[in-house]
């Protein structure tokens, strides 16, 4: 494989996604014949990076599309007013509860750990967690479009390389008069 195919790898997207190689000219990444099943596997494993990180990425941005709303609905919450509400008692019994005003919330952190924060504390904990959420879904958005972009270029890459030795292969037939065999391996009958 020819290094500017390696010096194109080092160009990213903004989060260190390399960018795929675009195949202009085939001959500008294989010399000969022999190079082409090298070239096409280093394409395919390409594509199947590529694929891995968007099935990663379309994960990271189903979870993000959760939390989202339940951030934007814990802090929509009413904090400095009672706040009516109905709580399970039982499976089929539930009860009306008013809560008053208070001065502190409890939040989940995580790993079964929750902590007491003052009320503007946690709403300002929340909205930069929020902030924070809705620019990492936006970013799998980005990747998500940068990665299925790429990997259509490295599919037209493999097919123009592909193309690319349909042509040689036929060419080589048509100087050697037709025969599968490349010259200096047919066999000379006798008799001509």
């Amino acid at each position: 494989m020819s290094t500017k195919l390696q010096n194109k790898d080092t160009a990213t997207n903004p989060r260190g996604i390399p960018f795929a190689p675009f195949v202009d000219k085939v001959e500008d990444y294989v010399s000969s014949r022999a190079e082409v099943d090298g070239t096409m596997k280093s394409f395919q494993e390409m594509i199947s990076k590529y694929q891995f990180m968007e099935v990663n990425t379309q994960r990271r941005a189903a979870g993000l599309k959760e939390k989202v709303p339940d951030i934007q609905k814990t802090l929509d919450m009413p904090g400095s007013e009672s706040l009516e509400t109905t709580f399970e008692l039982n499976d089929t019994l539930y009860a009306k509860a008013v809560i008053p005003p208070t001065d502190e919330v409890y939040l989940w952190l995580g790993a079964n750990v929750m902590l007491a924060y003052p009320v503007a504390e946690a709403e300002t904990l929340l909205e930069s967690k929020l902030a924070t959420a809705q620019q990492s879904l936006e970013n799998c958005e980005e990747d998500l479009d940068f990665l299925r972009e790429q990997i259509t270029t490295l599919e037209v890459a493999t097919a123009r390389l592909y193309n690319w030795e349909v042509t040689m292969k036929r060419k080589e037939k048509a100087e050697n008069g037709g025969d599968d065999e490349p010259a200096d391996q047919k066999k000379i009958l006798p008799n001509g």
